[in-house]
């Protein structure tokens, strides 16, 4: 019988990446855990008291270290969230592989639209680029639907005044999605796949 997993997925609040990681249950109950983002700069850590489990989420959202108490039945089975204590928005997700990833996607778009806010920055239009983050979302969601002509499927966004751009976390390569115009939409929907360039030679 192959052994239970659990995913646990935050945003790191240092580098803006989403950062997931597996992890065997028996594993968790024997030691805890770490799941650490690959920049270095910040790390989500699993502690088990015998009773309950501690949990020290990085958060993305408004950059401080929360702590959280979770009972087994809650961090071991189904599919759970940990919201932000300053904007009660969900920072931290644990489940299943699927469900991870697809709520991080949401967090990142988020953030970014926060942080934007936040800048007191307008959008050229901002329907439009709304509807292009949703597009973007719906084709990551297929399968090898963002990817980079060096191999790897890890990406980011910079979302700018009028346009997106999509970066290969491995290589940078860069590529730019307009997000200002009914064209803009109309191009990225007749698109299964992006493709970024690779070696950081698309548009900056």
């Amino acid at each position: 019988m192959s052994e239970e997993m659990r995913t646990f997925g935050y945003l790191c609040p240092a580098c803006g990446g989403t950062v997931m990681g597996i992890r065997p249950v028996f594993g968790l109950e024997a030691s805890g855990g770490e799941v650490a983002c690959g920049c270095g700069k910040s790390a989500l850590r699993i502690a088990f008291d015998g009773t309950r489990w501690r949990l020290y989420v990085p958060c993305g959202l408004c950059g401080e270290t929360h702590t959280a108490l979770c009972p087994p039945e809650r961090l071991l089975r189904g599919d759970t969230a940990l919201a932000c204590a300053r904007t009660k928005q969900f920072c931290c997700f644990i489940g299943s592989e699927k469900t991870v990833e697809k709520q991080l996607r949401d967090l990142e778009i988020l953030a970014e639209k926060e942080k934007r806010d936040g800048e007191k920055e307008f959008f050229v239009d901002q329907i439009i680029m709304y509807e292009v983050l949703s597009e973007l979302r719906d084709i990551a969601a297929r399968p090898g639907g963002i990817t980079c002509a060096c191999g790897s499927s890890r990406y980011g966004m910079e979302i700018r005044r009028s346009a997106i751009d999509l970066i290969c976390r491995d290589c940078g390569a860069r590529l730019r999605v307009p997000a200002a115009a009914d064209r803009d939409l109309d191009d990225l929907c007749c698109r299964m796949k992006l493709v970024l360039p690779g070696r950081g030679t698309g548009e900056r």
